[in-house]
């Protein structure tokens, strides 16, 4: 059956679905502070090399995020509140979509995923030096 022939609520399951997930993961960081010792885990890149991976200060990031305090969750991880930006706007695009039966496909092109591979790379490296402590969780 052609997507835009099925009934709304199904089109609908899975943006819905990954959205209430999503939204499940953040409020629990929200109620579990990450910045209590003992409540997640240690990065393992940090913990056996003292380096900051491109995650690095991630749940803290999303814990100040969900409590509003957008400085800090900058502060704690700026590529993940881009990310939580950029996840916004597929996620709204997913749902437009499935109101109006139009399937979602992500076709990115290899050059995009070099281009984000290349990001993350600089990021971590930046984080990781002196000049760019204002990066470092």
């Amino acid at each position: 059956m052609p997507p835009s022939h099925r009934p709304l609520a199904r089109r609908l399951l899975a943006p819905v679905g990954t959205l209430a997930g999503v939204a499940a993961a953040f409020a629990y960081v929200g109620a579990v502070d990450p910045n209590e010792p003992g409540h997640y885990p240690v990065c393992p890149l940090l913990r056996f090399t003292g380096l900051y991976c491109p995650g690095c200060g991630g749940l803290r990031s999303a814990h100040a995020f969900v409590t509003g305090d957008l400085p800090a969750a900058v502060g704690a991880n700026a590529l993940a509140v881009a990310g939580y930006g950029l996840f916004a706007v597929v996620m709204t695009l997913w749902l437009i979509r499935a109101i109006r039966g139009v399937p979602m496909r992500l076709a990115i092109a290899p050059a995009w995923w070099w281009g984000i591979g290349a990001v993350l790379a600089l990021f971590t490296l930046v984080r990781n030096l002196p000049f760019g402590s204002a990066l470092a969780p």
